[in-house]
């Protein structure tokens, strides 16, 4: 329910937004100004000779409504926060109740025990491998013909 009353706050005040926005440039400051692309003759047979009371009017209501949404807005925003935190808070968690203790680090108060060892499993019986065949001897090597003597010069 309080998210549905946020979503609904939140769009009436984009709404005030966009026409606090089509007032403040639809005014003209000493008549002239963005107010005159409007055409100043269609405003003053909408709202009458005085348009510029009018529209100041309304930016000052509009303002107003502005400012209170938003107000209501950010106490619907913690209200919610609120309940979504508390709600975390109610559930146990798994990782507060036994805190994990990392695998690499020794406790040096207690002596460390040797893990229970498990036979080994018997191997599974396999058919003797065949013999392989002899390979062919090497060639001798036959020594290095002795180098020839050079005549001196």
């Amino acid at each position: 329910m309080l998210n549905v009353s946020i979503y609904i706050v939140f769009a009436i005040l984009l709404i005030v937004c966009c026409l606090l926005l089509l007032l403040v440039l639809m005014q003209r400051p000493k008549q002239e100004g963005l107010g005159a692309a409007f055409g100043s003759a269609m405003t003053d047979q909408a709202f009458g000779a005085r348009t510029t009371d009018v529209l100041k009017k309304g930016t000052a209501f509009f303002g107003t409504c502005f400012m209170v949404l938003c107000f209501v807005l950010a106490l619907l925003m913690t209200a919610a926060n609120k309940a979504q935190s508390s709600n975390l808070a109610n559930e146990p968690s798994k990782a507060a109740a036994a805190p994990a203790k990392p695998q690499d680090t020794v406790d040096i108060q207690k002596p460390t025990e040797a893990p229970a060892e498990q036979p080994a499993p018997a191997p599974a019986e396999q058919p003797a491998p065949a013999p392989a065949e002899q390979p062919a001897p090497a060639p001798a090597e036959q020594p290095a013909p002795a180098p020839a003597e050079q005549p001196a010069a």
